[in-house]
């Protein structure tokens, strides 16, 4: 056994190592650490783990085990010959898990891949479809941006504009919701457009990006020409649910099937069965090639997004004040604290175009009921009906971009967002 300070050649990186410190122990593949004071393992089950090298010993179980080099080579060129009698699927990266890989210097994930490593990343693709890769941004999907929706929905535009017959769109799954709101309001699209991510990156046993890629992929396939989103529908490698990317939430933090569909099920399913895959839709949908290729990428950034809850001044409004636009998450019906309701019509009389939306998962905002909807609705709040608190922010950052009356888009279905009436759960 060899300490930490041990021998002349010592533990290296790639090395499979058992570390023990004290009355911890640890087997894993050894890592490149940013600092001296400690080791970074990379543990058989897919996470890391650091240990401080002080009293730590280290014993080496097998030298070169893994080469970290080799791996962090992204250099090579995709190998991908087109068939003519397949369709061609359009890969558009942006970052994210899907596409991220471990960083051997510090032991974390990083967003390193662009779209043609995901094909050599996942071979399962092969065969489905012939592929065309696009970088559009390299990030963290905390890291989006309204400038990365209209760069995206450019690009996207582009590659239906050049044949593509469907495009899938590698994204973060944090703010996957926002982006794929955005290009269904941007787009009119003949084709599909299909957002996918992965939870967990690929270095972990339980990765779920092979799945929802390859179900992407037959999603932007198939005759659904709207704006999905597809992620796994459940814990197990069966199935991935299509969600209308305007009524999709990410309501868990690591699930792998973190996406709902608020409001009611899934618009449909791709099933997934030792990679034999089926896609089935459950409600209407806009078909494919029924709508003419357009775009509309303006948005106004000017816009907020503000949650009331118990407590909050209304002094809070003050850094709203010349915001071209609010959207307010009330309480139950759309409801804020009646002292808000004053600065609130100050806000409205001085050009802010204010929304209200619900902080509940489910139902509609409806101001009529109680005496303090009805005077937001007299000061001049623009009921959203059921749209989903993020969507309407997104929706009105477009509508006060591309439209004289905004007021009467918020009101309005225009990709889906919001729906004529509310029904109980089922």
């Amino acid at each position: 056994m060899e300490s930490a300070t041990g021998s002349e050649r010592g533990p290296e990186p790639g090395d499979r190592v058992r570390v023990e410190r004290g009355a911890e122990a640890y087997e894993g593949v050894l890592l490149p650490s940013s600092t001296l004071e400690s080791v970074v393992l990379k543990l058989d089950g897919g996470y890391n783990v650091g240990v401080s090298r002080a009293d730590a010993a280290i014993e080496v179980l097998m030298s070169g085990s893994y080469d970290v080099e080799g791996a962090q080579d992204v250099t090579g060129t995709s190998e991908i010959s087109f068939e003519g009698d397949l369709p061609t699927i359009s890969l558009i990266s942006t970052g994210g898990t899907i596409a991220s890989t471990i960083d051997y210097r510090t032991g974390a994930v990083t967003a390193q891949f662009d779209a043609e490593d995901v094909l050599r990343a996942v071979p399962d693709l092969a065969g489905r479809a012939n592929y065309r890769g696009r970088v559009v941004a390299n990030i963290l999907s905390e890291n989006a941006t309204p400038e990365i929706w209209k760069e995206l929905a450019r690009a996207v535009h582009e590659e239906i504009e050049q044949g593509a017959d469907g495009v899938v769109v590698m994204h973060g799954t944090d703010t996957m919701g926002f982006s794929a709101a955005a290009l269904a309001f941007m787009l009119d699209t003949p084709v599909p457009i299909v957002f996918t991510g992965s939870q967990r990156s690929a270095d972990r046993p339980s990765s779920d990006n092979v799945m929802n890629a390859v179900c992407a992929v037959e999603a932007a396939k198939a005759e659904c020409a709207e704006v999905l989103v597809c992620m796994h529908a459940s814990e197990s490698d069966d199935r991935c649910a299509l969600h209308r990317g305007t009524r999709v939430r990410k309501n868990h933090t690591s699930r792998r099937d973190a996406f709902e569909t608020v409001g009611r099920e899934p618009l449909g399913e791709v099933t997934y069965d030792g990679g034999e895959t089926d896609v089935n839709f459950r409600w209407a949908y806009a078909e494919r090639d029924s709508e003419t290729l357009a775009i509309a990428p303006e948005l106004e950034t000017d816009v907020e997004l503000l949650k009331f809850t118990p407590g909050t001044g209304e002094a809070l409004l003050e850094a709203c004040a010349g915001k071209a636009g609010l959207v307010l998450e009330g309480t139950g019906l759309g409801h804020v604290h009646t002292d808000w309701i004053p600065r609130v019509a100050e806000l409205i009389e001085d050009g802010t175009t204010v929304v209200m939306t619900s902080q509940c998962i489910d139902g509609r905002v409806c101001d009529r009921v109680y005496d303090t909807g009805r005077d937001l609705l007299e000061a001049g709040v623009i009921e959203a009906e059921d749209t989903l608190p993020g969507v309407a922010k997104v929706k009105l950052m477009w509508a006060l971009a591309n439209s004289e009356d905004p007021e009467a888009l918020m009101g309005t279905p225009i990709a889906g967002e919001c729906t004529e009436r509310s029904v109980p759960w089922a």
